[in-house]
């Protein structure tokens, strides 16, 4: 007789017995039938075409042209490409596929690349900066419309601080403690990078800009044909040169007259042919050629505005000084203060000195490979 249950209905005794029988039975059987079928070893998928997405393409396919690429060949057989006037280093790429030039455009991580930008802007202007100079910094921006990419460098490495500025979330931001726009200037302005730009603006954080407006400054450096210039100084303040003296009847200058023997030629400078590295501007042509000359350890580039007229020809017609768009150098020593007091001397005794050696040490290099250049082609003196 069975027993009874507390929900009233009958328990067989043997029902346990037959379920754990039955789930051995079971088992035995999966394994027989698992071992006798041959191993698979999977090689490819297949997805059926209504589930391959756009990631599933050929990539020797150019839109579905047939065309291949080199790399369907398999490593057999393959043509060795050798392009000499291909970039160095770059001679075994297809010339096609080479992208020589770069910018500093901003772009988006999603959506069509040709769509990324509503605007190009057309010029470069970049000052090297330091937090305390940010007000200053904020009057200068406001005078480049969005033609202008702003690019600061951060000599004393603050750069959240800018972020109150509306434009500098669209700015480019290069920080390296206690460095000179030269130095930042050559590591990361290469031709080749800043190719997008017509006019490359490489400026100090101390100019007044009440009386300057970027697009009518670039209208002036076309219209007068200048491949270097800058703008005009005030010249009651900061001027070191007569060349840089704003002219209060002109447009543009080209010339002028220095103390009595300081000019061998009326061509050459500081009488012509001239400006200072406060707020050089260069075009595209220049600035390739001023790069090169830039020296990798001179950071201060005191003696370059001598040697800038080797960039262009004719220097005297091409290098000028725009008078009707102008600024006021406000003198401010603040990269002075980024030094290291050393014997004695107070930081920026120690960076002055610095720059008068640099000075002589680029004439010398400049006087140096001129000699050896002439005499290379038979002319040496």
């Amino acid at each position: 007789m069975g027993t009874i249950s507390r929900s009233g209905g009958l328990k067989r005794p043997n029902d346990g017995a037959r379920i754990v029988i039955a789930t051995m039975i079971g088992m035995v059987i999966g394994f027989v039938v698992g071992v006798s079928f041959p191993s698979v070893t999977l090689t490819k998928i297949y997805l059926p075409s209504s589930l391959r997405t756009s990631l599933d393409f050929d990539p020797g396919d150019s839109h579905g042209s047939g065309k291949k690429s080199l790399e369907d060949a398999g490593s057999e057989g393959v043509i060795k490409i050798h392009v000499p006037t291909n970039p160095r280093g770059a001679e075994s790429l297809p010339p096609g596929i080479i992208e020589s030039e770069s910018d500093f455009f901003l772009r988006r991580l999603w959506g069509d690349p040709s769509q990324d930008l509503s605007k190009k802007p057309k010029y470069l202007v970049t000052f090297t900066v330091g937090l305390d100079q940010k007000e200053n910094i904020n009057s200068c921006v406001k005078k480049f419309s969005d033609d202008f990419q702003i690019l600061l460098f951060h000599y004393d490495g603050r750069t959240t601080e800018w972020d109150e500025y509306e434009w500098s979330k669209k700015a480019i931001h290069i920080s390296v403690k206690k460095q000179t726009k030269w130095w930042y200037a050559k590591r990361f302005l290469h031709p080749d990078i800043v190719a997008a730009y017509e006019y490359i603006f490489i400026w100090d954080e101390d100019l007044g800009v009440e009386h300057f407006i970027g697009e009518k400054f670039i209208q002036l450096v076309k219209k007068h044909g200048l491949e270097i210039a800058q703008p005009g100084l005030e010249p009651n303040n900061g001027l070191t040169w007569e060349m840089t003296k704003r002219r209060g009847d002109k447009e543009v200058h080209k010339e002028t007259e220095e103390k009595p023997g300081w000019c061998s030629d009326p061509h050459l400078p500081p009488c012509a042919a001239f400006v200072e590295i406060m707020a050089p501007v260069f075009s595209r042509k220049a600035w390739r050629c001023v790069w090169y000359m830039i020296q990798n350890d001179l950071v201060h580039g005191w003696g370059l505005d001598f040697a800038l007229r080797r960039c262009v020809d004719p220097a005297h017609e091409k290098i000028g000084v725009v008078d009707a768009q102008w600024v006021v150098h406000q003198v401010i020593p603040s990269l002075g203060s980024q030094g290291t007091s050393e014997n004695g001397k107070a930081p920026w005794e120690g960076v002055r000195e610095r720059c008068k050696s640099e000075w002589a040490e680029f004439q010398a290099r400049l006087a140096t490979a001129d000699k050896q250049y002439l005499a290379q082609i038979g002319k040496a003196q």
